[in-house]
């Protein structure tokens, strides 16, 4: 869990960062879960866009993506969900949260 000046320091890396991907019309899926999962192993700061034709809400693919990945929610701002997990391996993180 992180806390509001860490999720605020995060808002603020993820303004500059570029969507990674999409989730459209099939909503959450395992490729995708698998995808964004790579991701956040790479870059640990991950955005991605909610197109309109998904089926659910952006907070809900917010809420289902990070269950499905054991991540934490950065923010949700109209059809765009950030999110952030550290790198498994401490010595390849680049965030590096007080």
């Amino acid at each position: 869990m992180i806390t509001t000046k860490q999720r605020a320091y995060l808002r603020s890396l993820a303004a500059e960062t570029a969507p990674v991907t999409q989730v459209g019309k099939n909503g959450v899926t395992e490729p995708l879960i698998k995808t964004l999962s790579d991701a956040l192993e790479a870059h640990e700061l991950i955005k991605l866009s909610v197109l309109e034709t998904c089926p659910t809400t952006p907070r809900e693919v917010s809420d289902a993506l990070c269950a499905a990945l054991s991540c934490d929610p950065v923010q949700v701002i109209g059809r765009k969900v950030s999110l952030y997990r550290p790198a498994s391996d401490p010595d390849k993180r680049k965030i590096q949260l007080k």
